[in-house]
């Protein structure tokens, strides 16, 4: 094992470990934005030791955040705990693509990530939908560059604001229904959600597809992916571990 890979995000945190381009092992934990380094240390000593792995074993560090308070934490633990230098994934990092949008430093550095690693596993163009706090559309251009895409509410935000919302709506748990024609108050709350935001999916998918002026693959990616493919009719691909994979290669060409 040589490297371990994280994607902060704002609700979830996925941690990989990496032997080469090989993904050994990853963890999907909560992001804990007020914890200390060593809180985060215990955890993933825990996580790691709990799979035979050793912390020693890791010789480098590869971070893309959305959350500044906890990629402080991480920084400070691969400091003083491994004596590491994490590389932090941010636009002047060596891509490998050019970045085609008018303010650069204002993408995440997440959908970066799921740009570059799309065009080398998929090819281009590329559409990523990646479906976390926020669901993100990411578009890899015919060229081969990242080029923007959309923004649109999270599955698990909106469900929850709904409920916060509502004086009489429930929490539901997120799975897909048996019918779209909801037969009580459960069942047309999660037709709403998951058949609604299949909708939502391929309706902006179509609509870029149209822009770029053809097909492009689709890869879908984050905890829902593969809840979501059921229910569309144009993610044509599952990545659970694109934004690591993505991560990995643009500290390998940092660091050859």
């Amino acid at each position: 094992m040589s490297l371990m890979v994280l994607d902060i995000g704002n609700s979830q945190t996925v941690i990989g470990v990496y032997d080469g381009e090989q993904l050994l092992e990853h963890w999907r934990i909560s992001t804990h934005r007020d914890w200390t380094a060593d809180e985060h240390y215990a955890l993933l000593h825990s996580l790691m030791a709990g799979n035979g792995f050793s912390l020693e074993a890791v010789r480098g560090a590869a971070l893309v955040s959305v959350v500044p308070p906890a990629t402080q934490a991480w920084q400070e633990l691969f400091h003083h705990r491994l004596n590491i230098e994490p590389f932090i994934l941010t636009v002047d990092a060596p891509l490998g693509i050019p970045v085609q949008v008018d303010h650069p430093r204002e993408v995440g550095a997440d959908r970066l990530a799921n740009a570059v690693a799309a065009r080398a596993k998929y090819g281009a163009p590329a559409i990523v939908v990646d479906f976390g706090t926020a669901t993100t559309f990411d578009v890899v251009s015919p060229e081969g560059a990242f080029i923007g895409g959309a923004i649109a509410p999270g599955i698990a935000t909106a469900t929850e604001a709904l409920f916060l919302r509502t004086a009489q709506l429930p929490r539901i748990a997120l799975v897909r229904p048996r019918r779209v024609i909801g037969r009580n108050t459960l069942e047309t709350m999660q037709s709403g959600i998951i058949y609604g935001f299949a909708g939502l999916v391929d309706g902006l998918v179509r609509r870029i597809q149209e822009e770029l002026g053809g097909e492009a693959r689709v890869i879908a990616t984050g905890g829902l992916a593969p809840l979501m493919a059921e229910v569309s009719a144009t993610i044509q691909e599952v990545d659970l571990f694109l934004t690591l994979d993505g991560v990995r290669m643009i500290y390998s060409r940092k660091y050859p």
